[in-house]
């Protein structure tokens, strides 16, 4: 294993830009703006230079990082050491994938966030500060590295929604602090126990040490400490009844910020089941599976009824997004190959999906100060290019075949026929409500009564060209040359599903 600081660099590369950005004039709104952007750059070139050296032979161990870090002292033995830490990164076919859609996305809602009105400086500060969160939690190749950045990532988001959010955003905040602060403590007793147990928090070193004999843990501990996981994970992914906080963020937070966390915050709860959860608790996550399924179509069922009920198209999304994070929990219910692989690409298919119709909200919502849909009727007729690009991400999030969402949603269904056809068919009503309520809120909203005249309302400026034609190509691309995430995935899966007891 060679040593270097690529990943490093790529992790903490937004760091500069903040620090140019504490020396500017805080009235320097475009010089703000525009080094906000440029700050997010060098850390999407470089996860792209890594993908495509993956891509050309490049073995991806050759971008970890090991360097000794802390070392706790056995009081009883003078000089010697009982517990080393390190700081440990490393990337996976997983974690390269999910570190590419977080630099897309950070890009991509650095320019959605040309929006902003005020305060533009602590604006720009705090978001760079969350992508370097976000990085660091798919890169951290040891449990309390993994635990720091997760929790780099919980204050700027408490700022960016309390500070820059609409009317109810400081309940909003504390909502999303509180809840997730609550997962953060229960995450954090996983991993003191773990530590405290075995001496380590190296993720490959637990992996394989859980699955031998010689586990220094029994059964049942490895059962309750896979349930805290779940919870733990659960609230951020999430799982209902843990969802709550999360209509309130993405009804009060800045469309560019719910972005990123219907992109990306929410699917480190599936990066943590799947890496943690089903990486170092394999035996005891089969015996979850059915609990897992279950949930799944629940949060699918439930999520998918209450969009259709909804009158704001905001939560209309907010609760799709919970609907869409079922399809992942069925996946990983499957519990085999193909639903662990559906699962993946519904991480990724619905970060590029849920980001193109929140960046949409917030084009609407930037221009006419609403999102209820009866006063958005009539979108076509003055703004034709975005009331397109609405309808396409429905599609998209529908599932229709050349595009993303289809992959995604018929992997983990095909997984889930497999192990549990009764239960799988139950699951599939939610598809056919996700086209119900889809459609019926997009036609209403781009073909509706009109309520206010859209005429003279510009349609997408030129800056907003980007971030719709980013991520509906990558919707196409992923929905018709799937093999461009399941090649790199594949090690991964075949690490997942055989090489820790799957």
């Amino acid at each position: 294993m060679t040593i270097s600081y690529f990943l490093s660099l790529l992790v903490f590369s937004p760091l500069l830009g903040i620090i140019v950005l504490a020396f500017l004039p805080k009235k320097n709104e475009q010089g703000i703006k525009w080094l906000g952007l440029l700050a997010t750059l060098p850390a999407l070139f470089l996860s792209l230079m890594a993908y495509f050296k993956h891509r050309s032979g490049t073995d991806l161990a050759e971008f970890a990082e090991r360097v000794s870090w802390i070392q706790f002292a056995d009081p009883n033995v003078v000089g010697e050491n009982v517990f080393s830490v390190f700081y440990e990164l490393g990337i996976d076919g997983f974690a390269l994938i999910m570190v590419i859609l977080t630099a897309i996305l950070s890009t991509l809602a650095a320019i959605a966030s040309f929006h902003i009105k005020k305060e533009w400086k602590g604006y720009y500060m705090l978001f760079l500060l969350l992508e370097i969160g976000m990085l660091g939690v798919f890169t951290a190749q040891n449990l309390i590295l993994f635990f720091i950045f997760f929790e780099m990532t919980l204050i700027p988001m408490f700022f960016l929604i309390g500070k820059w959010g609409n009317f109810e955003k400081e309940k909003a905040a504390y909502s999303f602090l509180i809840y997730n602060g609550l997962g953060s403590a229960v995450l954090l007793i996983v991993i003191m126990v773990l530590f405290s147990r075995t001496g380590t928090s190296n993720i490959e070193a637990l992996t394989y040490l859980m699955n031998t004999k010689q586990a220094p843990l029994t059964d049942p501990l490895k059962m309750g400490l896979l349930i805290a996981l779940l919870v733990a994970f659960g609230v951020k992914l999430p799982i209902f009844p843990l969802h709550s906080w999360m209509l309130r963020v993405h009804v009060e937070a800045p469309p560019s910020i719910v972005m990123l966390h219907s992109g990306i915050l929410l699917k480190i709860g599936a990066f943590g089941l799947i890496r943690f959860g089903r990486g170092i608790f394999p035996e005891q996550f089969k015996e979850l599976a059915v609990l897992l399924a279950v949930l799944g179509v629940v949060n699918l069922l439930y999520g998918a009824f209450l969009a259709f009920i909804q009158t704001d198209f905001k939560m209309v999304l907010a609760y799709s997004s919970i609907s869409h994070m079922g399809i992942v929990l069925i996946g990983l219910g499957a519990n085999n190959e193909p639903g662990i692989q559906g699962a993946i690409f519904q991480v990724v298919s619905h970060g590029l999906i849920s980001a193109l119709l929140f960046f949409l909200v917030g084009v609407l919502y930037e221009r006419v100060h609403t999102s209820h849909i009866a006063n958005l009727g009539g979108l076509a007729k003055g703004m034709p290019l975005t009331a397109g690009f609405l309808l396409a991400a429905a599609m998209a999030s529908l599932g229709l075949p050349g595009m993303s969402g289809f992959v995604s949603e018929f992997m983990a269904f095909l997984g889930l026929f497999k192990e549990m056809p009764v239960l799988a068919a139950i699951g599939a009503l939610g598809i056919i409500m996700t086209a119900v309520y889809l459609l019926r809120a997009v036609l209403a909203i781009t073909y509706g009564r009109a309520d206010r005249e859209f005429i003279g309302i510009t349609d997408i400026r030129s800056y907003e060209w980007a971030p719709v034609l980013v991520l509906v190509g990558l919707i196409v691309l992923i929905g018709v040359y799937p093999a461009i995430l399941s090649g790199p995935l594949q090690t991964t899966l075949d690490t997942i599903m055989h090489g820790t007891g799957g």
